[in-house]
């Protein structure tokens, strides 16, 4: 028999003083029983950083050839292809063509991925953005995650600082890029 998905929901008074985006989300997340909780926050912590108009969680497993989160424009056309985790070359190469942009926000350290990329073939290589969410934030905020939850992200010089309650959790997410591939 198949395990459920756990539905959390979030809360959260975003301020990106980075981008200048100030916003209320109220989000519900489902975190299949595949997925880890640093994922789960991964992905999550991506949304906020990515916030735009448009943006959207896929559907999961259920449709295994959408990234984990997409913004799409009006006409339904993909703008930004967000990936989380570990993706192969040959799935960046596809959504390089399917995106004008493609970022992937990473839970692991980022440099096994940075080696298996490297000289593969992957369309427009050059504009691959890959982010390095901290480690340390991350196993900071699992112990505090609940289903539930009200939290305040602040995003400044690509430091996050998140707080839950009356405590926060502070890390920074490294971007990464790779050289030209063939």
């Amino acid at each position: 028999m198949a395990m459920n998905a756990t539905l959390y929901s979030f809360e959260i008074q975003l301020a990106d003083v980075d981008r200048g985006v100030y916003e209320s989300l109220s989000l519900r997340v489902a975190q299949q029983p595949s997925e880890t909780a640093e994922y789960l926050l991964t992905r999550v912590l991506a949304y906020c950083l990515e916030y735009t108009d448009g943006i959207e969680f896929s559907r999961g497993l259920a449709v295994p050839d959408e990234p984990a989160l997409l913004v799409r424009d009006l006409t339904g056309a993909y703008q930004s292809w967000i990936e989380v985790g570990t993706p192969d070359a040959a799935r960046l190469h596809k959504a390089s063509k399917a995106a004008p942009r493609v970022a992937v926000y990473m839970h692991k350290d980022p440099l096994p991925l940075l080696g298996r990329l490297a000289g593969e073939k992957i369309h427009r290589v050059e504009a691959l953005e890959i982010h390095g969410i901290d480690r340390a934030l991350l196993a900071e905020l699992v112990p505090l995650l609940a289903r539930r939850m009200a939290l305040e992200v602040t995003v400044t010089d690509r430091n996050l600082y998140v707080t839950i309650g009356d405590r926060t959790c502070s890390g920074v997410v490294e971007r990464f890029g790779l050289a030209s591939a063939s």
